[in-house]
């Protein structure tokens, strides 16, 4: 069995982890269990969100990490003659560096960019993609959760240039049931023998479901936002990761 575990939210919350988080990860691990850590998170390389893991306590290799920039780098390397145009991160950029080219680009890639943001870089982007580009998006988060509460994310740039140059996104992070898809080949798992806990439902759960896994809803994390019959949307409902193991356990 493989499990899928996202990260804000359900591994941590805030700028501490979950109760319990590192003693189901353990147990887990004891168990032989196939992990992989999912996130949406792109504003950072994955080698960052590997320490950021390791500050909360968790034991994470780097082929368990599952990101955004990880799958857009897999799609990329599968496509012939890219010359590809970045709204992303400063901090991530080196990752698609051998990616790039001069005008006409094939492919704009957004992802986190508030601090690359303003109307010349939106610009280009829109006209790359009026000259014939494909539009990729690392991923399209309405809001992500901080310390000091909400804010705006990087869907409401890939929104609105779907909308200017009239094209549809690509989008390689979560809910993307290629996201599921490729994550689960990385570990040698078919869908239906593993599962994906998650704490919301739009993502999370709604990916999960696409690619054909058994879901798990956290009641932590972005599940407070959660509409009413949210828990109907997924397989099974705990109140935290820390019920994971007597859940699978269960599930024998």
């Amino acid at each position: 069995m493989a499990v899928l575990l996202d990260l804000d939210g359900t591994l941590y919350a805030g700028e501490e982890a979950v109760p319990g988080a590192a003693d189901t990860l353990a147990a887990l691990r004891d168990r032989d269990t196939t992990l992989r850590f999912l996130t949406n998170t792109d504003s950072r390389p994955p080698e960052a969100v590997l320490e950021e893991l390791a500050g909360y306590g968790f034991d994470v290799a780097p082929d368990e990490l599952f990101t955004p920039i990880v799958a857009a780098e897999q799609l990329l390397e599968g496509l012939p003659d890219v010359r590809l145009h970045t709204l992303v991160a400063p901090d991530v950029r080196s990752h698609f560096a051998r990616f790039g080219g001069a005008p006409p680009y094939t492919h704009v890639l957004i992802g986190d960019c508030r601090e690359a943001l303003d109307y010349a870089a939106l610009d280009k982007s829109f006209r790359a993609l009026r000259g014939g580009a494909e539009l990729v998006a690392l991923q399209r988060g309405r809001y992500y959760k901080r310390a000091d509460g909400d804010h705006v994310d990087a869907g409401a740039v890939v929104a609105g240039l779907e909308y200017a140059a009239g094209v549809e996104a690509t989008v390689v992070g979560k809910p993307s049931a290629d996201f599921f898809a490729l994550c689960l080949r990385s570990a040698d798992a078919t869908a239906e023998d593993s599962i994906v806990v998650g704490d919301d439902v739009s993502t999370d759960i709604a990916g999960g479901r696409a690619a054909g896994l058994r879901t798990v809803l956290v009641r932590t994390g972005k599940y407070a936002d959660a509409p009413d019959g949210a828990d109907g949307d997924a397989d099974y409902v705990i109140d935290s990761i820390a019920d994971l193991p007597g859940l699978l356990d269960e599930l024998k």
